[in-house]
């Protein structure tokens, strides 16, 4: 806790840092005001009423949007859009040559990729506006022209999408830490009070069953499984790997050169937050899309659909997305072949590993190996709080393995963000 205060303080005290952690926070002010703007020609308490046929989906949408979507905002679809684009952008990369081609051009390909994607993000928000305006004519205000009202609505969804894309990009380029983590963290703060208050009714029903003492030790035991999930994910979050490497002596001149052993970092959750959240939004895709064209549907395959979350096969869904993720954003990532090289272009080598294709080889089987940790420990952490919601019959726990995970990891990732700039920044002079 002491580190964090000094680093925050360390980092308010740089003008630099300081006018960029002012501009995150007016970008989150204004995601907050945003997602009190209501769309105009929407019944708020009918649309409520439909989002609540929607069950744990509409549930959990609300929760992401950070109640925008409960209170018919203009960003009620959020960071979603913006979210599906990159994984298809991302997953078309490895496919399509062209794209490929413009990933390995440096800055300028990379901003002609996020063009790319601010296109497809309008796109799909644009066709998601229009499901959310199909879902919700039974919703839209009485005495209104239909065409007038779509027109309204559908560019009202369309633009909240595009102003919420165009606030998370803001902060990766002026302010501090990942705008799209950031964005869903602050989502998921908001409606902290909420939850926890839902769970607290939950246990209030479940203590009025059963005697005082039992009610007490079941809470005692879910505030103990949360702290243990809290303390294990910040404990993987900053573990790593450190590949041992030792530099050749060069004399050059008077001077020695070299002569160092160093190491190479690994973390092992080398992806952070991002797999969980790319799992999440295609895991919702089948049950949005359902739900959206087949609300008052009862037949078996559309009811399979829309309570996918209560089978024992979404965790399973869950679990391979997750591990997926894990490792193809750990491929974009991570090149191991330019880490070689960069190491026998300094005079390095991994003690027992020769130079070359060799080091790099050894690199990526180590980064592997450690994806199958973080795939799998991201995988736990996601799907253990919903397996003992579901055995002891209690919804709405505050401590959900997502939530926690995306909390931890943003609040480190601008933690060492941070602590980063501020060391770029730590310049001393020739007699310093």
């Amino acid at each position: 806790m002491t580190n964090v205060r000094t680093t925050i303080a360390n980092s308010w005290r740089n003008p630099e840092l300081r006018s960029r952690m002012i501009f995150t926070l007016m970008m989150i002010v204004a995601y907050r005001i945003g997602a009190a703007v209501p769309v105009p020609f929407i019944d708020r308490v009918a649309f409520t009423n439909l989002l609540n046929r929607f069950g744990s989906l509409g549930s959990m949408m609300d929760i992401i949007s950070g109640g925008a979507l409960s209170s018919v905002s203009i960003f009620a679809m959020g960071i979603q859009p913006y979210i599906n684009a990159s994984i298809i952008i991302q997953l078309l990369t490895v496919a399509i040559p062209a794209l490929e081609n413009l990933s390995k051009e440096g800055e300028t390909g990379r901003k002609k990729i996020q063009q790319i994607v601010r296109i497809v993000t309008v796109c799909l928000g644009l066709l998601q506006a229009f499901f959310f305006w199909m879902a919700t004519k039974s919703s839209t205000v009485q005495g209104i022209s239909p065409v007038l009202s779509a027109l309204v609505i559908i560019a009202s969804f369309t633009a909240g999408t595009a102003v919420v894309m165009w606030i998370g990009e803001a902060i990766n380029f002026n302010g501090v830490g990942n705008g799209i983590s950031i964005l869903i963290f602050v989502g998921i703060i908001s409606r902290l009070p909420g939850i926890s208050l839902n769970a607290s009714r939950y246990f209030e029903i479940w203590r009025t069953r059963s005697n005082f003492f039992m009610a007490v030790i079941y809470a005692i035991i879910l505030v103990l499984v949360a702290l243990a999930i809290l303390i294990f994910v910040i404990f993987v979050h900053q573990a790593e790997r450190r590949i041992p490497v030792q530099y050749a002596k060069r004399v050059k001149g008077r001077r020695q050169y070299g002569g160092q052993s160093s190491y190479i970092p690994i973390r092992v959750n080398q992806s952070s937050v991002m797999p969980v959240i790319f799992a999440m939004a295609i895991i919702q895709m089948p049950s949005l899309i359902v739900t959206f064209f087949f609300i008052n549907s009862e037949n078996p395959v559309v009811m399979w659909f829309r309570n996918l979350h209560q089978n024992p096969f979404y965790y399973l869904i869950q679990i391979v997305l997750i591990i997926a993720f894990t490792f193809f954003y750990s491929e974009i990532q991570y090149n191991p072949y330019e880490i070689s090289a960069n190491i026998q272009k300094n005079g390095g080598y991994i003690p027992g590993i020769r130079p070359g294709r060799p080091t790099a080889d050894f690199i990526a089987r180590s980064s592997h190996r450690l994806c199958w940790v973080d795939g799998i420990f991201l995988s736990c952490v996601t799907v253990l709080p919903g397996l003992i919601g579901a055995l002891t019959r209690t919804h709405g726990l505050w401590f959900g393995g997502t939530a926690v995970i995306i909390i931890v990891g943003v609040c480190m990732d601008l933690l060492n963000q941070l602590e980063a700039q501020m060391m770029q920044r730590q310049y001393k002079g020739f007699l310093g």
